[in-house]
């Protein structure tokens, strides 16, 4: 059993991206390990802090669409950040000792000041959430993170910061350990327009859209480009549907024929889409259901966050406790046994 810590910023509904990246995944590690899932909060803020309007709102989506793919508040813990207080407390421990070289550096944050000039982003919020995010895995000392290859290098930053608050204050021991990178299988799931699926690009597919909505979407979806008329041959590695199969068709000899039916023709691209909407039927009924009954019972939603708060907060506080030790602080009694 590994104890695995995860998280995902609020900033709207999720789509088949975030289910086929990572929460197909999250369901499965909670059935053997003990998993602490978190809504972040705080990094939402790290580049919305004008306009936070939103955020309790886009919070109990993202809530939602946990539920319905099938995180289970009795198997996990599920929280919002700001409910643990004990992030920000190791955030400001974590803050004393990290290099402002290091965050300058941050290939990330580099990439975002310059894809992102329609923001405000020269803040020690959005410089400084590296550290912030170390705060998040280390407080729960978890061993492993659940992360695609895209992310591994922020979890390296939060190794490295382990790292150097064990060789302060760990007097030839070890109080952090070097959360593992658990690299997850990140399906293709692109979106509509053949691009990354993506709420800005206004391309996504996402998990709450009824199934009449992902029908339209996908009978409009970009196809291999070769294709521009029925009688002409495709790809099927060209074509953005062919990557929703790969996800949601579980059938091998009718994946093969469709295959076979673009390479010649036999086929058209409107067929293709229409075997595919079965699947993503068959798949998505259920999670809909799930998700309406969540929303029918809002109150619920309240106790599973502060149930998933007391859990998380058990564990943090533990820590906190440790930490107040070796930096020599007098720590608070409360929550602290």
């Amino acid at each position: 059993m590994y104890r695995v810590f995860s998280g995902m910023r609020p900033t709207g509904r999720l789509h088949l991206g975030h289910m086929a990246g990572a929460l197909t995944n999250w369901v499965a590690l909670q059935e053997e390990n003990e998993c602490y899932y978190s809504i972040v909060d705080w990094h939402a803020l790290m580049s919305d802090y004008a306009d936070p309007s939103k955020l309790r709102g886009n919070t109990m989506e993202v809530l939602l669409d946990w539920l319905a793919v099938g995180l289970d508040p009795e198997k996990c813990a599920i929280f919002v950040q700001s409910h643990v207080k004990e992030h920000i407390e190791l955030h400001m421990a974590l803050s004393m000792i990290m290099p402002l070289g290091w965050l300058e550096r941050n290939p990330t944050y580099k990439e975002q000041i310059l894809n992102l000039q329609n923001k405000d982003l020269s803040t020690y919020g959005f410089l400084g959430y590296p550290v912030l995010m170390a705060s998040d895995i280390l407080v729960y000392k978890a061993n492993q993170v659940p992360v695609g290859e895209d992310q591994s290098a922020h979890l390296e930053l939060s190794r490295e910061i382990a790292r150097r608050f064990n060789h302060f204050y760990g007097n030839g021991g070890e109080i952090f350990p070097e959360p593992a990178i658990m690299l997850t299988p990140n399906p293709k799931i692109p979106g509509t327009d053949g691009r990354k699926m993506s709420k800005s690009y206004g391309n996504s597919l996402d998990i709450a859209d009824e199934i009449p909505v992902l029908d339209k979407k996908i009978r409009t979806m970009m196809t291999d480009p070769a294709r521009e008329r029925r009688t002409d041959k495709g790809e099927p590695g060209k074509c953005p549907v062919w990557d929703l199969h790969r996800f949601f068709n579980p059938d091998a000899e009718q994946k093969a024929e469709l295959a076979d039916g673009c390479r010649t023709a036999g086929i058209g691209c409107i067929d293709c889409k229409k075997a595919l909407m079965v699947h993503v039927t068959e798949h998505m009924a259920p999670i809909h259901e799930r998700r309406k009954r969540f929303e029918s019972k809002m109150g619920d939603l309240d106790d599973i966050l502060s149930a998933g708060a007391k859990k998380a907060q058990e564990c943090a506080g533990r820590t906190m406790s440790e930490v107040y030790e070796v930096l020599g602080m007098l720590a608070p009694n409360a929550g602290r046994q």
